[in-house]
């Protein structure tokens, strides 16, 4: 192997392997955190547009454009410019900026959006005659959504959630950039501003490990989920 390339590259004793390790965990929370967020309040998100986009009055018409502007401003603001532009709201409800915390209000308010179409879109495909057969048998909204919505759309739900999930990864990383902390942070200030390219090359690997167990469990859930 190359010397000058396992000089650049493989140098494992300039890694602080405590500092790499409180990285990932950084990594791993607000990924987590902002996950459960975004799946509750992506799903209500999604579950209201759907609802709305079925209504035929002009009211309701009216009512869904609303909330798709507002939906699609967040989710087509790139991440970086939205946490900067929420840094004082951030603040407000965090008490920091640069801390892993202050990641997940930015994290939450891009991403929740964009699951919520991923779930209107799920929701949509879902067959007419089937919600107008429950309707018939006289059951609720609830349970139309409970035993109907849910189920039939679930694969898609699971796999649009994945997707999901793997973009998060990303924003983390670049959350990390500016102070956030976490395996993004961890490349920048010792990895590029050091000229450490091993750290930069192990937090690199760390994140796509991450990816792809994400990627990998979403794919099992969607095929065993998925009856066709």
């Amino acid at each position: 192997m190359d010397k000058s390339f396992s000089e650049t590259y493989l140098n494992f004793e300039r890694v602080n392997w405590q500092r790499m390790k409180e990285a990932t965990v950084d990594t791993l929370y607000m990924t987590g955190f902002s996950l459960i967020a975004v799946l509750i309040l992506g799903f209500l998100l999604g579950l209201l547009l759907y609802t709305l986009g079925r209504k035929k009055s002009a009211a309701y018409r009216v009512l869904y454009n609303v909330v798709s502007v507002i939906s699609n401003v967040f989710r087509s603001t790139p991440f970086m410019i939205l946490m900067v532009l929420i840094m004082p709201f951030t603040k407000a409800i965090t008490g920091t900026i640069i801390e892993p915390v202050a990641a997940l209000p930015a994290l939450i308010l891009s991403a929740a959006p964009f699951y919520a179409r991923m779930v209107e879109i799920a929701l949509r495909e879902i067959s007419g005659g089937v919600i107008e057969a429950a309707n018939a048998m006289g059951a609720t909204t609830w349970q139309i959504i409970y035993k109907v919505l849910i189920p039939e759309s679930l694969p898609a739900l699971v796999s649009g959630f994945t997707v999901t999930a793997v973009s998060m990864v990303g924003f983390t990383a670049m959350a990390g950039a500016i102070g956030a902390g976490g395996l993004g942070s961890l490349a920048w200030s010792e990895g590029f501003q050091l000229n450490n390219q091993t750290v930069t090359l192990m937090a690199t690997i760390i994140i796509l490990i991450i990816v792809f167990i994400i990627q990998g469990l979403g794919d099992f859930l969607t095929n065993k989920l998925d009856k066709r």
